[in-house]
């Protein structure tokens, strides 16, 4: 099995265990150690796999981390364990910062068996950063995470060749953030770059405010463009490997020729992904048509919902999710309205990420 499968499994693993774990040493013993092994280190070696990790530090004495990590006989990594779906903060109640200095680990790991932040000294050395430069959830890996997830095992480890894959992960993961927050919310700053660009007029404050919706706009269908790319080239694939259509019921077929999906509909679930950029994979925002309203989800999960559009009536609302999957109708006069309740998309998404 590749690490990716064997990740898979564990994640498969969290979901089906997550009722009945309720201790930290219940997730330590069902999803962190195998995590560790996946890794190549002998968890039943205390030598490489260190448990309780002891270290005196200043006036703190007998305090331990979870697990330390040892090759060939120098600390490489300090692990600190949390209960599973506990809220990880490393500036909260942490040795992985106190041991950080005192220790000749570069690499602090704070998880809950589930999401895995990675921490190093970028900032400051040996001061372990507050931010990590690597986070995941073992339930929403890719290639690209695999990769980077593979530098940390036992064939493979180089702590300079991770230092600097920490450094390049912390700057994308900055960049791509703030172009996401100016493409959605353009400062003033991004507004007058652009507009000297391609703008030959007088650039006045009437134009900044003229320009900034059509910059959201040009935003959004640049996305649509992409998304689009990536759906023709899975099409192309699937028409490939086969050309037969499944047989539907006719009283499915009978629905489906009522619903039509307009490209006002259309524009708004390209808004709502543009608006999602960066809280979760795109690729798990999808969206079902019925003839009331667009319904976007998660993970093609109706039991996931993120929100609803009613564009189809005199009166046009976007609908959210609370925790309890209560709908709260948010009134909009167009599309670009939807930018306006940027911050409930988020949170009715993070009800399913968080």
């Amino acid at each position: 099995m590749d690490l990716i499968d064997k990740l898979n499994a564990i994640a498969t693993k969290v979901e089906k265990q997550k009722a009945t774990i309720s201790t930290e040493e219940a997730t330590k013993t069902s999803f962190i150690m195998p995590f560790i092994r996946e890794l190549g280190y002998d968890v039943f070696d205390a030598t490489e796999v260190i448990p309780e990790f002891t270290a005196d530090v200043g006036i703190k004495k007998g305090e331990k981390v979870d697990y330390a990590i040892a090759l060939d006989g120098k600390i490489i990594m300090l692990i600190e364990c949390k209960m599973l779906g506990t809220k990880l903060d490393v500036n909260i109640e942490s040795q992985l910062h106190r041991y950080f200095h005192v220790t000749e680990a570069r690499i602090g790991i704070l998880t809950d068996g589930l999401v895995y932040k990675f921490y190093t000294d970028l900032e400051e050395p040996n001061k372990m950063d507050n931010k990590p430069f690597l986070e995941f959830a073992l339930n929403q890996l890719d290639d690209s995470l695999i990769q980077e997830i593979k530098k940390f095992s036992k064939q493979t480890f180089n702590i300079d060749q991770l230092l600097l894959s920490a450094n390049e992960l912390k700057f994308t993961k900055a960049i791509k953030a703030f172009i996401n927050e100016q493409l959605l919310n353009p400062s003033e700053d991004f507004i007058q770059f652009i507009l000297k660009n391609i703008y030959t007029g007088r650039i006045t404050e009437q134009v900044k405010e003229q320009f900034t919706p059509i910059l959201k706009r040009a935003s959004v269908q640049l996305i649509n463009d992409k998304v689009n790319d990536r759906l023709k080239s899975a099409l192309v694939s699937t028409t490939e490997q086969s050309l037969e259509m499944p047989i539907l019921e006719e009283a499915v077929k009978e629905n489906e020729e009522k619903i039509i999906t307009t490209e006002e509909e259309k524009e708004g679930f390209y808004s709502i992904k543009a608006i999602l950029a960066g809280v979760v994979d795109l690729e798990r925002v999808v969206y079902r048509d019925t003839q009331s309203y667009m319904g976007i989800l998660l993970d093609d999960n109706n039991r996931k919902p993120i929100a609803r559009l009613y564009l189809n009536g005199n009166k046009k609302y976007l609908a959210v999710f609370d925790a309890d999957k209560k709908e709260e109708k948010l009134p909009i006069t167009n599309i670009n309205d939807l930018f306006n309740y940027r911050e409930n998309i988020i949170a009715s998404c993070k009800n399913y990420v968080d």
